[in-house]
């Protein structure tokens, strides 16, 4: 048996009043997700625990078979482990975001989607500007890079909000708190200093783009746990295709092989056909395979509407329509051996535009799966089958079977 598990990032929401009080699911033209749908079992299942943060951290990881609550102790770590950052004893890593703030307000939470040439030198300068042993920033994806800092571990303690949580409200309310606060808050003033008069900014705002107006820290913490091996805890070879570190941190804690694709990116102009092609190819050697879309959730931190809707369109037209006519059946050992789960991490609601802890739909397609009665791929559609996974992590067993 061969397995595909599809993470449509984000993709999940609420009912959009401007929209007749649909989701950006169910607005969407999906017919070859309706197609699988139809054939096959669609439920609800929280991936998020009670009490943890919806973050992709924890609903990723619940999505790949592990449970947050034992695996779980923060998101910097992840990602600092996809980057190749060692953390040692006496060491913490923050996410360090290039962000753009204007009047006093979160305006923009990625800097207008910075590309990562340019994210690197802004990550260069703050390096030379503001590094030292103890501190030192690294590139990561666009606006996403991390910050180690060493002899500071007091700096967990602070309280610190993700700049995606607060789109268009006073940073003042939500700069980092408490004890432990006071480097951050030194470190992100001393950015806004530096940004001011960057070479960068002053390319970006002649083309009209926005600039980086400082760095937002956030999500800290200290070293990974261990983690079995997707190999150890489900007997099964696996590999990984994201755009993102985060994803790719999470593969490398399950000891699954990270497929470099070339195109694959974690926006809306991600290459979907080149990473559906590279991921099916991929069963010829692995069991499973992971394969990750970033851009619904980006489009939902956007609040755009319809960027959201064609990212889900896109992800049915060039991965699921391979999936469903089998374009590689040389890549496994044909249809009939091949099972598929589709479904979101969390919610991304356009609504609110920052992730949701509420249960997100999932569909299971394939060899020794029933039709139990669904039509469309929708949050909806997916309560009323009345089939509800409690403990998101456990449906990597409902699929495998393991």
């Amino acid at each position: 048996m061969k397995y595909i598990v599809l993470i449509i990032d984000g993709a999940a929401g609420l009912p959009i009043p401007d929209r007749g009080g649909k989701t950006t699911l169910e607005l969407a033209r999906t017919p070859n997700l309706d197609a699988l749908t139809a054939q096959g079992a669609l439920g609800l299942t929280q991936t998020v625990p009670n009490g943890m943060e919806p973050s992709s951290a924890c609903a990723c990881m619940s999505v790949m078979g592990y449970d947050p609550v034992v695996y779980y102790k923060g998101r910097a770590s992840i990602e600092a482990k996809s980057m190749g950052i060692d953390i040692d004893k006496g060491e913490v890593v923050f996410r360090c975001n290039l962000v753009t703030i204007q009047d006093g307000k979160m305006f923009d939470y990625s800097a207008g989607h910075i590309p990562t040439p340019e994210a690197a030198a802004v990550i260069q300068s703050l390096n030379q500007e503001l590094g030292s042993d103890e501190i030192k920033f690294y590139p990561g994806v666009g606006f996403r890079n991390i910050l180690k800092i060493k002899g500071h571990e007091e700096t967990l303690n602070a309280r610190c909000t993700p700049p995606h949580d607060i789109p268009g409200k006073p940073v003042k309310d939500f700069l980092p708190q408490g004890p432990g606060s006071e480097l951050l808050l030194s470190l992100m003033n001393r950015s806004e200093i530096l940004l001011k008069s960057h070479k960068i900014n002053e390319k970006r705002l002649k083309r009209g783009n926005l600039p980086v107006t400082t760095v937002w820290l956030f999500w800290g913490s200290g070293q990974v746990p261990a983690m079995p091996s997707f190999q150890q805890a489900y007997g099964l070879s696996a590999a990984m295709t994201s755009g993102v570190d985060l994803l790719n941190g999470l593969a490398r804690m399950a000891d699954m092989k990270i497929l470099n694709i070339k195109g694959v990116t974690d926006a809306v102009d991600s290459d979907n056909v080149a990473q559906a092609k590279g991921a099916l190819k991929a069963l010829k050697n692995h069991d499973l395979v992971v394969i990750h879309i970033e851009a619904p959730d980006e489009a939902g931190h956007g609040g755009n509407i319809d960027e959201k809707i064609k990212a889900i369109e896109n992800v049915d037209r060039d991965v699921i329509a391979q999936i469903r006519n089998c374009v590689y059946p040389e890549s496994y050992r044909g249809a009939s051996d091949l099972r598929v789960l589709v479904m979101p991490d969390h919610p991304t609601p356009i609504t609110t535009r920052t992730h949701s802890p509420d249960p997100v739909p999932f569909l299971m397609w394939g060899k020794g799966i029933n039709a139990n009665g669904a039509a469309r791929f929708t949050e909806a559609e997916a309560k009323a089958t009345g089939v509800f996974i409690a403990d998101g992590y456990k449906i990597m067993s409902k699929l495998t079977g393991r």
